[in-house]
């Protein structure tokens, strides 16, 4: 059985120029191929493979308390698969909806762009239904208690009226399913954020590193609803990198580069990739280093500056995602890599990045659940993750055969 709309919103990548050290290579949705010249180009996979790969340390980091956890990129940074998802995602909507934008006619854009942002909400509400019920299952069956009490799953027996009204308003998120809200209000303010970056793409950047730095400082926010708090990944924060996205999508379509290459830059994000490497290895120098941050927050230094939040994407996360980002669409030899057969089952994962996503999500809830069952070993472990992330490939691989018999 399939779902249209699942496999309607896979994240493919239309054929298109790509400029030699492009940072994102040349799709992101159906879309794009209606957007853009008919003429076939070769591709540039980087996209996809590193969408694919994203996707699989997701999987792997939302089945915590395995050994492969250790080995996925937050481990060797401050940043994680999150952020580079958004980044992509930003640039992604450039390549499929710039020229729609560009267009005197504005509402077919705005209506596309506006289609995606609601099949993300259905899709978000039916892993969140998928989520419950799972933890709902394990608990009944005598599972560990803690898949069931963690995660704003047990809200809904202690306020459920409260939470029924939380979930479709998206003001109440399961933990591990939040980045398609944030995802999706980040889209209903797409068009003008596409008209802004194509008129003024410096004041767009001004005024997003302005957003990001206020909601930090002051700690703005989406509320939670029935419970405290905002969301876990803020989208007045996370626009700084899905604009960054759209601005450097909107260059790619002029055959340019956003961030032109200088050496200078590339020391720069090498230096730090390596200080976040030797800081989360080295416990010597992590003890220093964050004695240091101790005693900048006793000066009064903002916790957006000096903190490693992921709610308000602190400066030590963003910080290393650029850097990381930027020196992926310089080196030459990434470009080969991604290009290479061995890299076909990442591409294949990205190139149905929504569908993946969601049976990823629903699927490692499954694995805490048997995890929470049986007795932990490594045995386990290893089925549950190499078996989930074969059957994610094996999922988008029907899909994309299906598509091919669909064209046939």
């Amino acid at each position: 059985m399939t779902w249209p709309f699942l496999t309607d919103l896979s994240f493919r990548v239309a054929d298109m120029a790509v400029p030699n050290g492009a940072t994102v290579p040349d799709a992101a949705s159906l879309d794009v191929a209606k957007a853009m010249p008919k003429a076939k180009r070769p591709r540039d996979r980087r996209i996809d493979v590193f969408r694919g790969l994203a996707l699989a340390m997701i999987f792997i980091n939302h089945v915590p308390g395995t050994i492969f956890e250790h080995l996925t990129s937050r481990n060797f940074g401050f940043s994680d698969a999150a952020e580079g998802f958004v980044y992509i995602s930003g640039t992604s909507a450039a390549l499929a909806y710039g020229e729609l934008m560009g267009q005197p006619r504005l509402w077919p854009g705005i209506s596309r762009i506006w289609s995606r942002a609601w099949t993300l909400y259905l899709v978000h509400m039916l892993i969140t239904a998928w989520v419950i019920g799972i933890a709902a299952a394990t608990l009944r069956v005598g599972g560990d208690p803690s898949l069931f009490t963690k995660d704003n799953v047990q809200v809904i027996f202690e306020d459920m009226a409260g939470v029924l009204t939380g979930i479709p308003l998206m003001t109440h998120q399961i933990g591990y399913v939040n980045i398609l809200p944030m995802y999706a209000v980040l889209l209903l303010a797409c068009p003008w954020l596409i008209l802004a970056a194509r008129r003024a793409p410096r004041l767009t950047v001004v005024v997003s590193v302005a957003l990001w730095f206020i909601a930090g400082i002051f700690h703005v926010n989406l509320p939670n609803f029935p419970t405290n708090g905002g969301w876990f990944l803020n989208p007045i924060s996370w626009q700084l990198l899905f604009v960054l996205g759209l601005l450097t999508g909107l260059a790619i379509r002029k055959g340019e580069r956003f961030i032109p290459r200088n050496r200078w830059l590339t020391g720069l994000s090498a230096a730090i990739l390596l200080l976040s490497l030797v800081w989360l290895k080295w416990p010597a120098f992590a003890e220093v280093a964050n004695a240091t941050l101790g005693k900048a927050a006793a000066a009064g230094a903002p916790s957006v500056v000096r903190d490693f939040d992921k709610t308000f994407l602190s400066v030590p996360r963003l910080f290393h995602a650029l850097a990381l980002i930027y020196l992926l669409s310089t080196i030459g030899w990434v470009r080969d890599v991604c290009s290479s057969r061995w890299c076909e089952p990442l591409a294949v994962m990205g190139r149905n990045a929504l569908p993946v996503f969601a049976l990823g999500t629903i699927l490692s809830f499954a694995a805490r659940s048997a995890k929470a069952l049986g007795e932990a070993s490594l045995g386990l472990d290893s089925i549950v993750i190499a078996g989930g992330v074969v059957f994610l490939w094996a999922f988008a691989r029907t899909l994309e055969f299906g598509r091919a018999a669909a064209r046939a």
